[in-house]
């Protein structure tokens, strides 16, 4: 027998504990517990179901079932502490207000343009992925009512009861796909495409089932009073005028409201379109259909093109998303009782349920895959891609089970249904699938080396591609870009990329879509502007008054593979030099960071090094070219190596820049004078060769007396010596070579040390570390790895431990690590 609540009784907040008082007892403190607990433990379950490339709704949805009487419900006091009956009413209002407004942004995610430009072969597989499933369920329904619901239940009426679960067992998560495409960068490749089509297809159907579904039940049959067909009938009419009026009336003027909207009225006009989500909702709840329906539908109003969609996702995701929301996957836990389900009979029917759920589902999509010349094994990555369930199944459930059309057992088979669906969705297509535009091309032998590419003709393109992290990289990029220029202003093609890490925010997916195609970062176009807070007005400044020819683009991708999209733009538009920003930026005085972008970015640029398919040159920031500075020294440090002699090949290219006074200084083995190696027969040993290439590089530098300054200094106490050189205020830029196969100089000198940061090398660890009287920028470069690949050079330099990246070490093939890599 229901317990029955007396809500007037709960009082909102207590006169403290002091006054003899139990907070818990009282509604807004046993909220706060509540979410508080709810967000740290769904956290938690995020981090570690990370690995395994899960999206986030399956952590919270686990993180709901943990909490509730699954496991630590079992513990009667805790139940009655932190999640006592009458608070159940609080937490579902509280989520469901977060749900309406996440609907809100599921219908302005969803494109009806798109979908309508899908054709027919998006619209044929997302029918067979809905029919064979629901058709299934016919069986399915009449063996769950025989043998899981109590006799009781029979007065549930069989076609409420069907829509639901053949909703449940038909529908795809378009909101969960979206994010599991981004990730595995198949948003937008065709497969990603026809996927996205056929769920949004999918979406909106099951959207008019489900409030069919709600239309056609009612109370339900347990004690409440079911829907006579003459009211169901009034319900989806007044449903589908609620929809026509939507489209024909509000749409147009959201379009007018958001060609108007500006930084003015920016604030009116995104709390008229929040106000309109509250209306629209209170409207189709008034019709007879679940409020977020009227949400989602209101979503689907706003226009898609422009910025307003935007900057509506920016002021509401965060909140709604990262708070709201995993409030509605913990309720939704908090009923799901694993216990409910005994015996074999009850385990064989969770069987089955997720047999038929994924079978009809892949089986379906395929067939109509294959016929539509769609290869098999794309077939059937559709397949398991449009098994996707998550959020939108635990709505169906949830209403369900508030309509008393489930119950208890049936609402736990169907959870755990949909949460396993969900987990394997994302290993399986990894297994099956192996997406073609992934960068897997290291150390293609067309690929040219900065060096090479520069000391070419010079009516040829120098081609650069500069990243970003956020608008503090733009002056100091534009500064050292325009500077490796040189005096006679090299013809020069840029590419900037901004680098962003794709996220569960739906603003993350919603840019993707935008500024990627066919999985790859697209080209902007040049009034373009992206959802990100980058601004690139100095780039088209310098466009115009550098006669520079500027491609932007943004990456957005997980941190693990952004460097794939790195280097496949770097080798589609065959760049000399990848210019990459240092996670941590100083100031101009060289004291502490006053950016510190996350050790996770130097994993970036750990890989970006690893696989590069040219010259890499990373920039220790400290404020290169601000607007006080009119003159720049400029310093290369050369120990000898293929690296430092790019990092020479670029100072050369810097010479005789307006301002710039550049400086070369070599250290050289104790026992040498004035440069003069020994000039005795040599040999063919690799050392030997290396020594030789180092004295032809220099060469040049010391018959340019009037444009650069050559000095020579013994190893004898190489740290000190380059801390001078940072600390002495003469140089605004230090070039050095990130220091692979480094020279017998460096390894006497730099015998124990490989510093902090395994990207920068020795040199560079030691010029980039903070105090010390620092106040160089450090620009470290690594030679596109392909020019060495016939030689290993062995010196005695310790090696440094393994890097963090990956678990691995990783190295360029046919290269000793010699220094920190």
């Amino acid at each position: 027998m229901a317990t029955v609540i007396n809500m007037t009784a709960v009082k909102i907040s207590s006169d403290g504990a002091w006054q003899g008082e139990n907070p818990l007892k009282y509604a807004l403190p046993l909220l706060i517990i509540q979410t508080t607990l709810i967000l740290v433990l769904s956290r938690a379950l995020a981090f570690l179901f990370k690995p395994l490339r899960q999206p986030k709704v399956v952590a919270e949805i686990v993180g709901g079932i943990v909490l509730g009487p699954s496991a630590l419900g079992r513990w009667k006091a805790y139940m009655q502490a932190i999640f006592p009956s009458w608070s159940s009413p609080i937490l579902d209002t509280i989520s469901s207000v977060g749900l309406l407004f996440f609907l809100f942004l599921v219908g302005l995610e969803l494109d009806l343009h798109s979908i309508c430009r899908s054709g027919r072969r998006a619209f044929a597989i997302a029918t067979a992925g809905i029919l064979l499933p629901f058709l299934s369920s016919v069986g399915v329904v009449l063996l769950l009512r025989r043998t899981t619901l109590s006799s009781s239940s029979n007065d549930i009426d069989f076609y409420p009861f069907l829509v639901f679960i053949g909703v449940a067992l038909s529908i795809t998560a378009f909101p969960v796909l979206a994010r599991i495409l981004a990730e595995l960068k198949l948003l937008t490749t065709g497969i990603g495409e026809t996927a996205m089509a056929a769920a949004a297809f999918n979406d909106v159907v099951a959207w008019v089932l489900l409030a069919l579904a709600v239309a056609l039940s009612g109370s339900g049959g347990r004690g409440g009073h079911a829907t006579t067909p003459l009211a169901a009938l009034w319900i989806i009419l007044s449903g589908s005028l609620f929809v026509v009026f939507m489209m024909a009336v509000v749409r147009p003027v959201m379009a007018w409201i958001a060609r108007r909207s500006n930084r003015a009225v920016e604030e009116v006009c995104i709390c008229l379109t929040l106000a309109g989500v509250l209306v629209s909702g209170f409207a189709t709840d008034l019709i007879g259909i679940h409020s977020i329906f009227g949400a989602f539908v209101f979503g689907l109003t706003i226009p898609k093109e422009g910025e307003f969609a935007g900057r509506l996702l920016e002021r509401i995701e965060d909140f709604v998303s990262g708070l709201l929301l995993p409030l509605y996957f913990a309720s939704s836990g908090l009923k799901t009782d694993v216990a409910k389900i005994r015996g074999a009979q009850a385990w064989g029917l969770l069987a089955l349920v997720i047999t038929i759920a994924c079978v009809g589902k892949i089986v379906g999509t395929f067939v109509v895959a294959v016929s539509s010349k769609i290869p098999a094994r794309e077939a059937a990555t559709l397949g398991v891609l449009m098994g996707t369930k998550g959020l939108v199944e635990l709505i169906v459930l949830n209403i369900g089970k508030e309509k008393k059309v489930l119950n208890d057992e049936m609402f736990t088979i169907m959870v755990l249904m949909a949460l396993f669906t969900t987990f394997i969705t994302t290993p399986t297509v990894m297994a099956i699938y192996k997406p073609t535009a992934r960068y897997n091309r290291r150390f293609q032998s067309e690929s040219p080396s900065f060096s090479s590419s520069s000391s070419g003709k010079r009516n040829r393109y120098l081609r650069i591609l500069a990243c970003l992290h956020s608008p503090a990289n733009v002056p100091s990029i534009i500064n050292l870009i325009e500077t490796i220029r040189g005096a006679e202003k090299t013809r020069l093609k840029l590419y900037v990329m901004h680098l962003v890490e794709l996220t569960e925010r739906p603003s993350s997916i919603f840019t993707a879509l935008r500024v990627r195609k066919n999985g790859r970062p697209a080209h902007h176009p040049p009034l373009m502007e992206t959802c990100s807070d980058l601004d690139l007005g100095a780039f088209q400044v310098y466009e115009k008054l550098g006669h520079v020819k500027i491609r932007r683009m943004t990456a957005i991708s997980p941190l693990a593979t952004m460097h794939e999209d790195v280097c496949q733009v770097a080798e589609d538009k065959k760049v000399g030099l990848v210019i990459l920003p240092f996670h941590k930026r100083g100031g101009e005085e060289g004291r502490v960071a006053i950016e510190d972008m996350g050790e996770v970015w130097g994993g970036v640029n750990q890989r970006m090094l690893a696989h590069a398919p040219c010259s890499v040159g990373l920039l220790v920031d400290r404020g290169f070219g601000g607007p006080t500075k009119t003159a720049r020294g400029i310093c290369v440090v050369f120990f000898g190596g293929p690296d430092d002699r790019e990092a020479l090949q670029l100072g050369t290219m810097m010479m005789g820049s307006p301002g710039v006074n550049l400086t070369v200084i070599r250290f050289l083995k104790c026992g040498d004078i004035d440069g003069q190696q020994q000039s005795a027969v040599r040999s063919v040993a690799p050392e030997e060769e290396e020594e030789e290439l180092d004295e032809k590089a220099v060469a040049e530098i010391r018959k340019s007396d009037s444009y650069a300054t050559y000095e020579e200094r013994r190893a004898e106490d190489v740290i000190e010596s380059v801390l001078n050189i940072g600390r002495s205020g003469d140089y605004e830029l230090a070039v050095v070579g990130r220091g692979r196969c480094s020279s017998k100089v460096a390894a006497a000198g730099l015998r124990g040390w490989w510093g902090e940061h395994a990207e920068l090398g020795p040199v560079g660890n030691i010029l980039a570390m903070q105090g010390h009287g620092l106040v160089s920028s450090v620009l470290v470069v690594q030679q596109h790895s392909i020019l060495k690949k016939q030689h290993s050079i062995h010196h005695s330099l310790p090696m440094p431990p393994p890097s963090t990246m990956d678990g691995e070490r990783r190295s360029p093939p046919g290269l000793a690590v010699c220094t920190t890599v």
